[in-house]
This record gives C-alpha cells, sequence and structure tokens, in this order.
C-alpha cells in the first residue's frame, strides 16, 4: 500500500458541524478528558474501505489521542448488523446497502446518516448458471431465487420484476445468506441468485454464470454508513476522522486498483483478480449525506410497503443526518 495514501502523522482531527446540531469539537486537552469511552464498528465482508482501516490500525492511531480504544465486530448481512446498532451493540455501521436503513427504521431504529457512497449499480445483479434455459427477467416467473432479505438485492430483484411486469409474489423468494445462497446455487437447489460484490465477482469467475439483470437503470444501490443516534451527538469529532478517512480510502481504492487488491486478497481470502473485479464496480466515492440524496430511499421504502414487506409506512426523512463541517 503507498505509504502517503494512509500516513497517520499527516492526520488531524478536525471540526465538525452536524445537520443535527451537534457540538463543535472541543479542544484536544478537554477531548482526551472525556472521550475514553470504547467504539465499537460493525462491518461485513463487503465493508471494503473500513476493512482497509482496520487492518492498518488507522483508526486505532488517530483516535488514540481521545483514550478511545476500537472494537471490531463483524456481521454476516446488513440488517443484524443494524439489529446490531439499534440495540446499543455497536456504535457505528460500516457501509450498508441502502435498503437496509429503511427495515431498521421501520423498526423503530434511533440511526444517523453518517456518509453515502455514490451509485454503483452494476454492483449486484441476478445471476443464472450458464446452461440455465432463463434468458430473461420475466422467465424467472415460478421459478426459486435465492436473496437476501432486505439487503439491496431484495429491493434489486423486486424493482427488476416490476420493470417487466411481474410481483415479486410472482417468484418463489428463498431467503439465505451470501453463503448459502451461492451453494443453493451451485447445486441447483434454486434457479437464480441475487447477490453482491464481492460476492458476485466470486461466482463468476468461479463458476460458469451468466448476469441475467443487474441495477443499471433499476437500483441505484448507495451504501450507507451510519451511527446510532447518541453515539453520533455525542462523539462528532470520531464520526468526522472516519469520514475523513473514509474518503482518503476510497480515493486510494479507485486510484490503486491492482494495489488495493492486493491488499485485500488475504484479508478477504479471495484472489486479487476477482477483487479488482468487483471494485472496478463499485463507486467508493463517500461523501456527505444530504436529504436531496435521499430520494431513492423513500422509492425503496414504497416499494417494499406495497410489497407487504414493511409493517408500516416509512419516511426516510425522519432519520437523523451528520454532516461534517465543508472546507472553506
Amino acid at each position: 500500500m503507498t505509504t502517503n495514501s494512509f500516513d497517520p502523522g499527516r492526520r488531524r482531527l478536525l471540526q465538525a458541524g452536524t445537520g443535527l446540531g451537534l457540538a463543535a469539537l472541543a479542544p484536544a486537552h478537554v477531548l482526551a478528558q472525556a472521550s475514553n469511552k470504547n467504539i465499537r464498528i460493525g462491518y461485513q465482508k463487503s465493508s471494503t474501505l473500513l476493512t482497509i482501516l482496520k487492518a492498518n490500525g488507522t483508526l486505532e492511531k488517530l483516535l488514540a489521542p481521545t483514550g478511545a480504544k476500537i472494537s471490531w465486530h463483524e456481521f454476516t448481512s446488513g440488517l443484524p448488523l443494524l439489529e446490531a446498532l439499534n440495540v446499543g451493540g455497536v456504535d457505528l455501521s460500516a457501509d450498508v446497502a441502502d435498503t437496509v436503513p429503511v427495515f431498521a427504521q421501520a423498526a423503530g431504529a434511533q440511526l444517523a446518516y453518517v456518509a453515502q457512497e455514490s451509485p454503483s449499480p452494476s454492483a449486484q445483479a441476478i445471476v443464472v448458471r450458464s446452461d440455465s434455459p432463463l434468458r430473461k427477467v420475466t422467465d424467472l416467473k415460478g421459478r426459486k431465487v435465492a436473496v437476501t432479505k432486505a439487503a439491496g438485492v431484495h429491493y434489486l430483484l423486486i424493482a427488476t420484476l416490476e420493470k417487466v411486469g411481474l410481483k415479486f409474489s410472482d417468484v418463489d423468494a428463498a431467503y439465505l445468506s451470501p453463503a448459502d445462497g451461492r451453494a443453493a446455487f451451485e447445486r441447483g437447489s434454486v434457479d437464480a441468485w441475487v447477490t453482491w460484490d464481492p460476492f458476485l465477482a466470486g461466482v463468476q469467475r468461479q463458476s460458469q454464470v451468466r448476469i441475467l439483470a443487474d441495477g443499471r437503470g433499476v437500483a441505484d444501490y448507495q451504501r450507507y454508513y451510519l451511527a446510532s443516534a447518541g453515539f453520533a451527538q455525542a462523539r462528532p469529532e470520531v464520526l468526522r476522522v472516519v469520514f475523513d478517512e473514509l474518503r482518503k480510502t476510497g480515493t486510494w481504492v479507485k486510484q490503486q486498483p491492482k494495489e488495493a487488491a492486493a491488499f485485500l486478497a488475504p484479508l478477504w481470502g479471495l484472489d486479487a483478480d476477482t477483487i479488482e473485479l468487483a471494485n472496478g464496480r463499485r463507486s467508493y466515492e463517500v461523501r456527505a449525506v444530504k436529504p436531496d440524496l435521499l430520494a431513492e430511499q423513500q422509492r425503496i421504502a414504497d416499494t417494499f410497503l406495497a410489497a407487504g414487506l414493511l409493517p408500516k409506512k416509512v419516511n426516510t426523512a425522519d432519520v437523523a443526518i451528520w454532516t461534517p463541517q465543508q472546507a472553506g
């Protein structure tokens, strides 16, 4: 990894303004005395940027002056990660698919948006085996399709079906984790599998598959970083550090794709070529969350409600938004 991309000696804590009306960053000596609470970060295998920061110990080094200690907690998918965030099991969530906050909000979770990755629509897709008779989306009618509940691929499947005049109930959905979904797909227990990178890249390179449809023109697939509302209010200075490092790391991954893939390979247990394929479809453009960037969140919520998959109507604007102070 390029040394100057992650040089901790050049980092500093910056003041943070917020859309929550949070306090500005306290002087360093006050912060060091007052901010000694542990920071628990939840992540998934697809949490590329935080995986890199974790491996480098970047946040630990930057936040050491505050007395904070970081613990890392891995989850198989986004929904249990945000459930843990809601019940106080973790303080900060690595990126989750755009659908996950909607389900968490419907369950009454008190969340704050921290950052958003710009759209990566081709980083999730519906795949079939190369010898499958299924040639178009309408061929999925009456077929068994593996999908991870509440993940971005859940919305992708619904929206893709609706685009061709089908309903979600027209397919036999099997709710499976990514690992179980792939196993079922490869042994022929399901006719199609809806998945996201790096799982998508993995099955493309290791099995004989065809992409039936991806998210382009259907689902933007914007991933979100979140915190509990309480943590966002209490620790804005921590979120500013995380936000800054996510942006720098995302830029590095896109500018140095081979180096990034080689770095991630042993962490993910995948070959570098597979990771480079996956990373090429992700934007990794980390940006502040603004209300006008949440329009698709409401469409997602309304789609799931119409499909009978949400218990109540959700107003996606009713979530706190943490906003970093813009550089002058």
